[in-house]
């Protein structure tokens, strides 16, 4: 379908989540039924070159492989999906005020933004499979703590990964520090559930692997967004100096993610509805506690359910999120100028 009409519910924001979010045949329901989310998709799988048939297999598995979560896997799908969504979104008209997003969810953010070429940003991401791949076997913890609550285990092998909301925190580290540092916080009566991921991002545990994607970065051309983007790891805005700087991209997989910071600012600056652009409801649950959304001065609109569902589920959700969204539709949406000529799918 995939029509565009006239955005009509005021300043909208879009929001995208970033690894955790994933699950198998994550918006899947909307392949080869939204034109411009399939379009997008599919010059993703042909952008990823010979890992393009086995990486759209996984994703449209109806159970996940060993790997699902692993960067070879999660991080290129996540980045692909965020990305379509976001297209399909621009699509219907709609023109955001601000992004924002979590971990790849910014990268995401800034290719809709127009900082990366989305064929740069799917070579930056088979090179993050290249170098990640071999990083230590580790993983991230959520815990419904503030930082002060567990900021005696923290240094040397556990570290801050993400301060989602003022008691959500993320921690990474290899395997064993981080089973041990939850055995403690259980002890201490905390909640604590393992996120879905393979490797301690945002932590120093990957750091010779950012350093191994630098030269990648360094030859990606770089610009000044066209769209105001939130940084989650400056809680501000993203400067035409930052966008442009290949290091600050590189880096962000291992530098602490502040999303309920920037999501602060950003609502701070903004009376709007916030659209989670990506997979779950994650990013729209830590929005609703916002205390300008609770004071009703933004609200929050998912694109999909909030968990896998089903793929008739996926297109009423988005059918949903458009008829909120959108006036009566007018024309056609935009599509990946290498797919103009017809697209591939099925």
């Amino acid at each position: 379908m995939s029509l565009t009409g006239q955005q009509t519910v005021g300043p909208v924001a879009l929001v995208l989540p970033g690894q955790g979010a994933q699950h198998p045949r994550m918006a899947a329901g909307l392949y080869g039924h939204e034109e411009t989310f399939t379009a997008w998709m599919d010059e993703a799988f042909g952008l990823m070159g010979d890992d393009g048939p086995r990486l759209r297999a996984e994703w449209l598995a109806s159970s996940p492989s060993p790997m699902f979560d692993d960067v070879t896997v999660a991080q290129p799908l996540l980045y692909a999906v965020n990305h379509a969504l976001g297209q399909m979104v621009l699509g219907w008209g709609v023109r955001p005020v601000a992004l924002l997003g979590h971990s790849v969810g910014e990268v995401a953010a800034a290719t809709l933004a127009g900082v990366i070429d989305f064929g740069d940003g799917m070579r930056l991401m088979r090179e993050r499979i290249a170098c990640f791949a071999d990083t230590p076997p580790g993983g991230m913890l959520a815990v419904a703590a503030s930082v002060e609550d567990v900021a005696d285990l923290l240094g040397g092998r556990v570290h801050l990964a993400a301060v989602n909301g003022p008691r959500q925190v993320l921690l990474a580290g290899e395997r064993e520090p981080l089973e041990e540092a939850a055995r403690i916080l259980d002890g201490r009566g905390l909640i604590c559930r393992d996120v879905l991921a393979r490797q301690a991002f945002h932590s120093p545990v990957v750091e010779k692997a950012v350093l191994a994607t630098l030269p990648g970065f360094r030859q990606v051309r770089l610009r000044p967004p066209r769209l105001t983007v939130y940084s989650a790891y400056t809680q501000a805005v993203l400067t035409d100096r930052q966008a442009t700087d290949p290091e600050f991209w590189a880096w962000q997989a291992a530098q602490t993610v502040y999303f309920h910071g920037a999501l602060t600012k950003l609502l701070d600056d903004h009376d709007c509805v916030l659209v989670e652009a990506g997979p779950g409801n994650s990013l729209t649950q830590l929005a609703r506690r916002q205390r300008r959304v609770v004071q009703g001065h933004s609200r929050v609109l998912p694109l999909l359910p909030d968990r896998p569902r089903g793929d008739e589920a996926d297109r009423r959700a988005v059918d949903e999120a458009r008829r909120r969204l959108t006036a009566p539709p007018a024309a056609r949406a935009r599509r990946p100028a290498a797919m103009e000529a017809g697209g591939r799918h099925g």
